[in-house]
């Protein structure tokens, strides 16, 4: 079985259509990505290190380490108590990580939903052109339609 030249003709177009959107896509993520590199500051940078730290396993891993370690010196008899229980000074420890922690993680999330945000309204335009280009073949193939059912007519006509 072969493929007719109009079968031929919509997959070379299919496949420019698609390379073309991917090269619009990818123009518009290294855009995006050149203009965060551009508009963030170290301590934003910063931020999203720390967050990115504060919300992965190591940090939960290490930090439950660390806390398993303070509670076994400051519980055991092996070593002098600096922090007895109710270790008073871990829990003032622990309200400082969180009270620095949290607007910096809050800082790095508002700074990703901006972001998020033109990354959306560039997929909508993208839709919305590609929405377009789909009317338009409809509109286009309507037309071949109408225009085969003329051949289709004349056809029968002359029989």
């Amino acid at each position: 079985m072969t493929m007719s030249d109009s079968q031929i003709h919509v997959k070379d177009y299919a496949k420019r259509l698609e390379r073309v959107v991917n090269d619009y896509e990818h123009t518009i993520e290294d855009h995006l990505n050149e203009d965060y590199r551009r508009q963030t500051t170290w301590p934003d940078k910063l931020a999203d290190r720390i967050a990115a730290f504060g919300g992965s396993w190591q940090f939960i891993i290490a930090f439950a380490a660390f806390l398993f370690l303070w509670i076994l010196i400051n519980t055991l008899n092996f070593v002098a108590h600096f922090d007895s229980p109710p270790f008073i000074l871990l829990n003032l420890i622990l309200s400082f990580i969180a009270a620095f922690q949290a607007p910096i993680i809050m800082m790095s999330q508002n700074r990703q939903a901006a972001r998020d945000k033109r990354e959306s309204i560039i997929d909508f335009a993208i839709n919305y052109k590609a929405e377009l280009e789909v009317d338009d073949i409809q509109a286009h193939l309507h037309r071949m339609e109408d225009e085969m059912a003329q051949i289709k007519l004349l056809l029968q006509s002359q029989k």
